[in-house]
């Protein structure tokens, strides 16, 4: 059994020095976190199968009123719809596994290339968007803390829950009103202009993420063109996550402005500005790393409406598309690949706060 020693007396910058005995604790605790992986993404990609079978077979969802009773029932018979539905699960298991998510049904494409077309862009606006929930949450949080109890720190509060409750596709189309059509600033939608995505087309091997591949035509108009069309976009979702970590920080930063630490540093003469960002600032970070896994699940549910507002053409936006044919095969494996992301995201997230604080470990 492993101890842990933590020293009685905390230095003036609010760390802890600890000691771990005995070794292999962050192996162990990565070990136990990477194998929660796959129970995690067996039960939701056996939910999602669930959810998608109460509806019917996807042939008759998708093309029925299109086709002939008999056609129908030959199409079932060749993609295996008329077997069991536990034959189905199996196999579905099995190909999920491997990374074959099946063939869309409304345009016969494998599922996998349609993730692979698309998922570059959506992981293109969770980037840009979580940039703008750390440029404008964590500072603002600061602030709130350092004001608390003022009339900024009120109005502070009252924006971050603007932010968390506003819905997406309002605050998309209030910006693209307001810097689009009112002040004509920034483009109104798409992810590029024509121009630009001819260029990126010409490219060999193109990684579908916009921002790289315009650097790599070494034409920095056309990167300044992409950073453009995406400001709008990662503001509207951005503000989603930037309101939660505004009142994380606050609230934590002033949880730690009240430790004995911090009063025997006030009692010194330390001023409150460079108590809450020398002393309490790194200890409030700890949370925010904790919660961004659950932020990343939160963006990508937001990115559905955003790219969709935006034309953002990611999978959020082709999901909807899949949606509105009734192409549920489609559906199933878009919907499959985000639970394996946030199953992911959050074990990287568990890794990362488990190299800077300790104590989380196991």
């Amino acid at each position: 059994m492993t101890t842990t020693e933590i020293s009685p007396s905390a230095p003036p910058d609010g760390t802890t020095t600890e000691r771990v005995k005995g070794g292999g604790n962050l192996g162990r605790y990565i070990l136990v976190r990477l194998l929660l992986i796959i129970p995690t993404v067996f039960i939701l990609v056996t939910m999602v199968f669930i959810l998608m079978r109460l509806i019917g077979d996807p042939i008759t969802a998708s093309l029925g009123g299109r086709l002939s009773p008999d056609q129908l029932e030959e199409r079932k018979e060749a993609a295996g719809y008329n077997r069991p539905i536990w034959v189905q699960y199996v196999e579905y298991i099995g190909q999920v596994f491997t990374g074959n998510f099946g063939t869309t049904i409304s345009d016969n494409r494998p599922v996998s290339e349609v993730l692979l077309t698309y998922g570059g862009a959506t992981a293109e606006l969770v980037f840009y968007s979580l940039i703008v929930a750390f440029v404008v949450g964590i500072p603002l949080g600061l602030l709130a803390a350092y004001l608390r109890d003022r009339w900024q720190d009120a109005s502070l509060r009252v924006f971050a829950i603007l932010c968390y409750a506003t819905p997406v596709f309002f605050s998309g189309l209030l910006l693209k009103l307001v810097f689009s059509v009112w002040l004509g600033w920034l483009p109104v939608s798409g992810r590029a202009s024509t121009r630009t995505e001819l260029d990126l087309l010409l490219l060999d091997n193109p990684t579908g993420i916009y921002l790289i591949d315009a650097f790599r035509t070494g034409d920095m108009d056309n990167v300044w063109d992409v950073l453009a069309h995406a400001v709008l976009p990662a503001i509207a979702l951005g503000l989603l996550t930037a309101g939660v970590f505004l009142r994380l920080v606050r609230t934590n930063v002033i949880g730690t402005l009240g430790r004995e630490y911090i009063d025997s540093a006030r009692s010194r003469g330390v001023g409150e500005l460079r108590l809450v960002r020398k002393h309490a600032y790194k200890p409030a970070l700890i949370p925010i790393i904790t919660v961004i896994g659950l932020q990343i699940a939160l963006l990508l549910g937001g990115a559905v409406l955003t790219e969709t507002t935006f034309e953002w053409k990611g999978l959020g936006f082709i999901l909807v598309e899949y949606l509105s044919s009734r192409d549920f095969v489609a559906v199933q494996g878009i919907v499959a690949l985000l639970a394996v992301i946030v199953a992911v995201s959050n074990f990287i997230v568990d890794i990362i706060a488990a190299l800077i604080d300790p104590r989380v470990r196991y």
